[in-house]
């Protein structure tokens, strides 16, 4: 079963929404706008998603004072806000609303210094074989790579998921 067999614009109403409105700079904003007013604290990196679909999710953010560290660059848990929002909506674009999930960790290397703008893509080729009715659930590790500018990366994560059917 891939992640492009398992969810559907009409199915899941943060990725409908995202579809409704993704088809301009305008709207793409007003859904940025609207996922921080969801999950606030996410509105401290001020993140843009730029591609949202089953299996894949893109977000940028804009290195500003708010996200500084002490050396005036992308502060590191800014980016693991970052990796957290593109992992997210790529699970509300792929879980199914038959299912539901939540992170349960992340590990994450810092490979460089990000000194510029950052864009996080989330990328779940395949989802493994969900939990049914009343079965335990299923851990669903989700990769994130985080780049500066110049595409260089800057963090990576690894992001796990914990994934159970809806009662």
């Amino acid at each position: 079963m891939t992640s492009q067999d398992v969810a559907s614009p009409a199915t899941n109403p943060t990725y409908a929404m995202w579809r409704k409105l993704s088809g301009s700079a305008i709207g793409k904003g007003v859904f940025s706008a609207a996922l921080c007013l969801r999950v606030p604290y996410f509105g401290s990196v001020l993140p843009r998603v730029r591609d949202m679909r089953p299996g894949r999710c893109e977000v940028a953010a804009p290195k500003w004072w708010g996200v500084h560290n002490h050396l005036s660059t992308f502060h590191a848990i800014a980016a693991c806000n970052l990796a957290e929002i593109a992992m997210g909506m790529l699970a509300e674009a792929t879980v199914p609303t038959t299912h539901r999930w939540i992170p349960k960790g992340m590990s994450v290397s810092y490979v460089a210094k990000a000194g510029t703008s950052l864009t996080a893509v989330a990328e779940l080729p395949e989802l493994p074989q969900l939990p049914d009715a009343g079965d335990d659930g299923v851990e669903v590790l989700v990769p994130v790579v985080v780049r500066d500018k110049s595409g260089q990366t800057v963090v990576t994560a690894d992001i796990t998921v914990w994934v159970t059917s809806r009662k």
